[in-house]
């Protein structure tokens, strides 16, 4: 790593890593920008430009034809929904290497896979929709799964998925067992949720970093649109947050091993109902809501966990 060893003579204050599909993603872009402007060199990496070495002494990493080194002191995944098994192999394997990892290879998966993230936060006590899960290899019942949530409509979700992909909205028990048939017959694993239709189109997204809240902003879907991505045309409004969101949150990001993350909470009548918990959340996209640098503070999280570096 030839800019690693220029930036070393420089008196560095520490290598830190960006895995990321590229540095033109916006938050991936801010983060660069962030540990630059702090004395760090930076790299980024593609998680599929990274080969994961193992003989049974040494774990290491293959990048251009050869073992990575230096290594980084410390590594920020930003890993694609498309990438979650792969980040956090490579996760998995700084790990092994001695490496700081912002977001562990546990947390990331834990995080990644809808069912486990939801499984251990009700576990803990963490308000939710009702929500079933059906198996693509189970005998499934689709009447008793849509009354369990209280009848259409209801939303059905894929186990895996992010801005709002592989989210539906079913009206009616027809048009729901109809959707549910098709993704298990064809081996998708999903999720039958109740549709909190109090708060239809709106949600509440908290970015926590470390053991607070940072920002919030509620986001507002336009038109008939029922999911509040800001990816599916969803204005971002900058809010106060209400102190039950802000704990419902911070405990969600503890009990799933992440530092930081993004966390969904539909305003449910009779307080915050936990949607998902997002391990890469969109930093650029929350500081363009909230006129606030949000990437430096991620940065001296890191810095913390070096020790001050």
């Amino acid at each position: 790593m030839g800019v690693w060893h220029a930036v070393r003579d420089a008196m560095c204050a520490a290598r830190i890593a960006i895995l990321s599909s590229s540095r033109k993603v916006a938050s991936t872009g801010r983060l660069e920008a962030a540990a630059l402007a702090r004395g760090h060199a930076v790299e980024i990496f593609r998680p599929d430009a990274l080969q994961i070495y193992v003989d049974g002494a040494t774990p290491g990493l293959i990048h251009d034809g050869a073992i990575l080194d230096p290594l980084p002191d410390a590594v920020i995944p930003r890993i694609p929904a498309s990438r979650s098994f792969l980040g956090a192999a490579l996760v998995a394997q700084f790990e092994c290497m001695g490496v700081t990892c912002l977001t562990s290879a546990v947390a990331l998966e834990a995080s990644r896979n809808k069912l486990r993230a939801l499984q251990r936060l009700s576990r803990n006590g963490i308000a939710l929709p009702e929500t079933v899960f059906l198996g693509a290899d189970g005998r499934n019942d689709y009447g008793a799964a849509l009354e369990l949530v209280g009848g259409p409509p209801v939303v059905i979700k894929l186990i895996e998925g992010t801005q709002g992909v592989g989210v539906m909205l079913a009206d009616s028990a027809e048009v729901a067992t109809a959707i549910l048939e098709t993704l298990v017959k064809t081996g998708q694993d999903v999720l039958v949720q109740r549709f909190v239709s109090e708060s239809r189109g709106r949600d509440v997204r908290a970015l926590v970093v470390g053991d607070a809240v940072l920002a919030a902003v509620r986001r507002v879907a336009r038109g008939d649109e029922f999911r509040s991505n800001v990816h599916r045309g969803a204005e971002a409004q900058v809010c106060a947050i209400d102190p039950a969101f802000a704990e419902v949150a911070v405990r969600a990001t503890q009990i799933l091993g992440l530092r930081v993350a993004g966390v969904d909470m539909l305003e449910g009548k009779d307080g915050p109902l936990l949607m998902e918990v997002n391990s890469s959340p969109a930093i650029a996209a929350m500081e363009d809501a909230v006129d606030r640098d949000l990437a430096t503070p991620i940065i001296e999280l890191i810095e913390a966990q070096l020790g001050g570096a």
